[in-house]
């Protein structure tokens, strides 16, 4: 079985073609810049949003399945456009298509959203979120839609972030609540879903909800880290122009995957 990994440049992307090459699939990643250097990867430079790049890229490698993964937080044409160009290239060669959205196309309450929830976006980049999963289920009925939150494990930004602000150079915010997942245990959620027939929406996040500042505290304690220094605040008094309690509820996924999605608190463990 072969597969493509469209943003297999980005740290999901590259995770999920890690997984494939040791399930013994043959892998193609894309990447826009930069470079994808990943054994066993067959590498392609590509631009999603391109359509005709897109379409005849995947009409020459034929895949089997397709893993959306490529986004760009402050670009609609990546975002959205680059979503549907990929379903529309998976289609045409009949191939499986897994794509990844995420818990930004919510706009935050205080019960957590179920897989079905429609998009209530509230900035632009959980818009063009909310775009790429109207045109995909468009496209391809069949397709898997798999909403995540904040992807943790090793050279996440995630984690970065949490460094910086221990250190005094960014500010966590107390009220912005989500339910980080390890970057593995994503992308083998991911790779259980192509070899599957689920089609629609489907939350796959850890089961932790925890704060952006809980979050610092966590990776403080994991890296012997002074905490005494974390600065923290919240977005309503800092005006922050993002969801803020978009909890997702993973029970479908649980009951339905393999793959185990561990906690935030057990993944950080001291």
């Amino acid at each position: 079985m072969g597969g493509g990994v469209g943003g297999g440049g980005g740290f999901l992307g590259r995770a999920v073609c890690r997984r494939g090459v040791r399930a013994g699939l043959a892998v193609v990643g894309t990447f826009h810049s930069g470079e994808l250097a990943v054994p066993g990867v067959h590498a392609r430079r590509l631009d999603v949003t391109d359509r005709a790049a897109v379409r005849a890229l995947v009409a020459q490698v034929r895949p089997d399945a397709v893993v959306g993964t490529p986004y760009r937080y402050d670009d609609w044409a990546v975002t959205a456009d680059g979503a549907a160009n990929v379903a529309v290239a998976a289609a045409e060669v009949g191939a499986r298509l897994v794509h990844v959205s995420s818990d930004a196309l919510h706009a935050g309450r205080p019960t957590p959203y179920a897989d079905d929830d429609p998009p209530t976006p509230v900035h632009a980049y959980g818009a063009a979120k909310a775009a790429a999963e109207t045109a995909v289920r468009a496209i391809d009925p069949g397709a898997a839609l798999v909403r995540t939150s904040l992807i943790l494990g090793e050279g996440s930004k995630q984690i970065q972030l949490c460094r910086d602000a221990l250190a005094g150079r960014a500010v966590l915010f107390s009220d912005e609540m989500r339910c980080p997942i390890d970057v593995t245990d994503l992308a083998e959620a991911v790779l259980e879903l192509v070899a599957s027939p689920y089609a629609g929406l489907l939350n796959v996040a850890g089961p932790d909800a925890v704060s952006r500042a809980d979050l610092g505290l966590l990776v403080a304690a994991r890296f012997g880290l002074d905490a005494a220094g974390l600065t923290t605040t919240t977005g309503a008094a800092a005006g922050l122009s993002r969801p803020l309690d978009v909890r997702l509820d993973s029970a479908r996924a649980t009951g339905l995957l393999r793959t185990p999605l561990r906690g935030v608190r057990e993944l950080l463990a001291p």
